[in-house]
């Protein structure tokens, strides 16, 4: 029997079991709360540093378009999600329902991916976050030493280039005082999260109402000097326009490059565990941080290609730089230092979810239990998978740039979300008759629109960004074969074995 271990699926009823358990984690979370960390997990480095690059090179005013593009594709994974957080309120996220539905062999892929999604997004973001604050910093007139200002490497022409800089000192420094709050617990960290998301919403408001009076609708023609597709197989393009390098351009393309800024509302479910009542609390956190999230988007956009030609935003901060370009230098500071808060708490958020997804797959022995499944018996958090993804996510923000990191953080969550819309078919196929204290609407056509909306932008990105996922989940099925298949506690059971 074993030989079909691989395909073997973990029972719904298996999953409620584990919450019973006392080493499970802390009921403490509300739909406010889970909301806030949805926006926090959301509203970042995807606004306040993606947005004029995008808009600039890859879809011009176009890009609100693109936005909503993106919304559209996070809604109907978000109803699949909270279809599945409803029904299994335990740590993993899209980890946990592709083992209940398509076998053991695609929950290990989907959470190493999930692995991926998080801690490869936190480097970026530590990245984004060391940009702003060093700026911030300069406007005291304090400036790091050459040899701690960024990372290790550039990334030029498909090569990484040592800069002479040691390491990027502040992108290292956020990480370690995340994972420290992150130990001492989801309370804290839900805390100090609000705080955040609070401050960065009126920074976000403030560019808005603000930003609405300088706008020159003549900016908005042409409104989509790239076309509005941008799309390509593996490299080779189908439809629209392409750059100087390849790649493809136009407002599908836009959608694929800027979908990093919707990264975290899946998040939401891999704290399903620690929901006060999940089944209503989970769905409405989802649900709601992204429709708040996605107006807030488009609403930057329109004033930022308002308010400045598409083609003279900065690349690297475009926020700041329109406003300091519509005679507005004092808003500078305000958006820099927003943008410190808001990219903290999309970190902590990031970093948050790392940990509960190895959680998971340690509760099922395809990784050492012992190790990444201890909970802290005061702080009931998973302490030590916290620390290991800390140093993980240190190390890549402290050597690597974030050209490197962004777009394999795009690729992993489109395919992560794809995976979930499936899982949702087979589910209400294999189990119909389960509770479902929400049900996903109008099945099979949302999850269907989900699956193809996501390969849709997934063709839409480089294809190096293809590779790198190839690669990275074939280092991920080494360590299943040469371990987890043989330690998976459903594989022990199949064999008979204690």
């Amino acid at each position: 029997m074993s030989q079909n271990q691989i395909f073997a699926k973990k029972s719904l009823q298996a999953l409620l079991n584990e919450m019973k358990n006392d080493n499970r984690l802390r009921r403490v979370l509300g739909p406010i709360t889970l909301t806030s960390l949805g926006v926090g997990a959301i509203i970042g480095a995807g606004i306040f540093v993606a947005t004029g690059a995008a808009a600039k090179g890859v879809a011009g005013p176009a890009l609100m378009i693109s936005y909503v593009l993106a919304g559209v594709t996070c809604i109907f994974a978000a109803l699949c999600y909270a279809e599945f957080a409803s029904m299994a309120p335990v740590a993993g996220s899209a980890y946990t329902y592709a083992y209940t539905t398509m076998g053991e062999i695609f929950a290990w892929i989907i959470g190493w991916d999930l692995v991926l999604e998080y801690a490869v997004g936190s480097a970026t973001v530590a990245n984004g976050w060391s940009g702003y604050f060093q700026s911030v910093l300069a406007k005291f007139g304090i400036v790091l030493p050459d040899q701690l200002r960024q990372a290790h490497y550039v990334y030029e022409n498909g090569y990484f280039v040592a800069t002479g800089s040691w390491l990027n000192l502040p992108a290292v420094c956020i990480v370690a005082l995340v994972t420290i709050i992150l130990i001492k617990g989801i309370r804290e960290s839900a805390g100090f999260n609000a705080l955040m998301v609070f401050l960065k919403l009126l920074a976000v408001l403030f560019v808005i109402f603000v930003g609405m009076f300088y706008i020159n609708p003549a900016n908005y023609v042409p409104f989509a000097p790239f076309g509005w597709t941008g799309i390509s197989i593996f490299g080779v393009p189908v439809a629209g326009q392409t750059n100087a390098g390849g790649d493809p351009i136009g407002m599908i393309a836009g959608a694929a490059i800027i979908f990093f800024a919707y990264i975290g509302f899946d998040s939401v479910s891999t704290h399903a565990e620690e929901a006060i009542n999940p089944k209503r609390d989970v769905p409405i956190g989802i649900i709601a941080s992204l429709l708040i999230c996605t107006v807030l988007y488009v609403a930057v956009v329109a004033v930022l290609t308002g308010m400045v030609p598409y083609a003279q935003l900065s690349k690297d901060a475009g926020v700041a730089d329109a406003f300091a370009k519509a005679g507005l230098p004092w808003a500078e500071f305000i958006i820099a230092a927003a943008g410190v808060a808001g990219i903290t708490s999309v970190l902590l958020v990031m970093m948050l979810s790392g940990p509960r997804v190895f959680l998971a797959m340690a509760r099922d022995g395809l990784i050492p239990s012992k190790f990444f499944a201890d909970v802290h018996p005061k702080f009931r958090t998973p302490w030590k998978s916290t620390i290991s993804i800390g140093l993980f996510v240190g190390i890549l923000a402290g050597l690597l740039p974030i050209d490197a990191l962004l777009h394999l953080t795009n690729i992993g969550t489109l395919f992560a979300f794809t995976i979930v819309c499936g899982a949702v078919l087979i589910m209400r196929k294999l189990n119909p008759n389960i509770e479902r204290p929400f049900r996903c609407p109008w099945v099979p056509v949302i999850p269907i629109l989900g699956i193809l909306s996501c390969v849709l932008l997934m063709l839409s990105l480089p294809a190096a960004n293809w590779w790198r996922l190839i690669g990275w989940l074939a280092i991920g099925l080494v360590i299943y074969f040469s371990y987890g298949k043989r330690h998976s506690f459903l594989g022990k059971e199949m064999r008979g074995e204690k």
